[in-house]
């Protein structure tokens, strides 16, 4: 089924990177949706938001080349008399599915950029279940950064919002589904403009909102493949028999993404018990290779089998990883736990790929 553009002005370019939950009978993705808008030649058009009472209106920003004030920005966008804007715009448009392979995209945006601190888009969310609560954060993108903003819904209808959670220039954040030590927990990367490559860090918040005890726990291997730029992290952590279980891509100096898991200690996220030293997923198959940003696999959605009752997924249990590929297209691929554990002790996963094209999602 076609993803139709939130505005028809737009044209779809792109849905991926997909946050995943499970909702009653249905499976559910948050797919990040880019948009952008076709020109006549001569021209220059943007997908751009308007704010008014409260919430954002999709319009474009249709300017000439050699008008006065325009200085174009390569494919990136155009500055407009000192303003700048991106030449796609991103939002999340949510997605069901019965048996987790076939999905029916909705018509309407499900969070579309509704301040200033999202004026070029909200992209690449990961949801989080706590009791009855779905909480989903996502990068909120300006031009004063990019910066990591919460919702929270119960129905997957109605959403609340409740602010930045990191400021710039922070992302990949993923909020763990229950207490450790008391305190709510996180992962998050802060972008590194000094010393050092960007790195994932800890963090800890009696109530998902005000976060503190910041910590480096995970930084760029550079003996390993595909981490030598940087890393950030995944989908919501999973909790194992021995301990939480991260999935966390790795950028390459030569700019391929791959994905690794590593293992956390379950009282303490912020030690690291394991590290595998062999990429989990890397871009092998035709839509992983070529597309607009080629060589690239990212992972921000999980589902698996119930846990127990102490909440504890077994070693047998299946797990479906929803990830993006190359920032065009959403797929799928599926494991066990002993496999994404065998991972972060450096023995090899298996896994079974499939495209969304495979699914019957398509993009227009």
């Amino acid at each position: 089924m076609d993803v139709r553009p939130s505005n028809p002005a737009f044209r779809v370019r792109g849905a991926f990177n997909p946050a995943a939950t499970t909702f009653g009978d249905e499976t559910l993705l948050l797919l990040r949706v880019a948009e952008d808008a076709p020109a006549e030649p001569g021209r220059i058009a943007v997908p751009m938001v308007r704010f008014e009472n409260g919430r954002g209106v999709p319009d474009v920003l249709n300017v000439g080349l050699t008008d006065p004030g325009v200085i174009p920005r390569d494919t990136r966008g155009v500055a407009v008399d000192g303003v700048e804007y991106l030449s796609t715009l991103s939002h999340l448009r949510l997605a069901r599915s019965t048996d987790g392979v076939n999905f029916t995209v909705e018509d309407e945006p499900f969070l579309f950029p509704a301040n200033p601190a999202e004026r070029f888009g909200v992209e690449d969310a990961r949801i989080t279940r706590i009791a009855d609560t779905w909480w989903i954060n996502y990068t909120a993108v300006s031009g004063d950064g990019w910066c990591t903003a919460l919702a929270s819904t119960r129905d997957f209808r109605t959403v609340t919002r409740h602010g930045v959670i990191f400021p710039p220039s922070n992302k990949d954040v993923s909020l763990f589904p229950a207490r450790c030590g008391g305190l709510w927990r996180a992962l998050h990367r802060p972008n590194n403009d000094g010393f050092g490559k960007a790195s994932i860090w800890s963090a800890s918040s009696p109530d998902l909102i005000s976060w503190g005890d910041h910590r480096c726990i995970l930084r760029p291997r550079a003996d390993v493949p595909f981490e030598g730029a940087k890393i950030g992290g995944g989908p919501p952590c999973l909790l194992t028999e021995e301990g939480w279980v991260q999935i966390y891509h790795g950028k390459s100096a030569a700019g391929a993404y791959a994905l690794f898991v590593a293992l956390l200690d379950r009282e303490d996220p912020s030690i690291v018990l394991a590290r595998g030293a062999e990429p989990l997923l890397v871009p092998e198959e035709e839509y992983e290779r070529s597309g607009f940003f080629p060589d690239v696999v990212f992972a921000n959605g999980v589902t698996h089998e119930p846990p127990g009752p102490d909440g504890v997924l077994p070693f047998g249990a299946n797990v479906r990883v929803y990830y993006g590929a190359t920032d065009g297209v959403s797929c799928l691929a599926e494991t066990t736990v002993a496999d994404l554990l065998a991972s972060a002790h450096s023995r090899t996963a298996t896994f079974c790929a499939h495209s969304l094209e495979e699914m019957h999602l398509t993009v227009a």
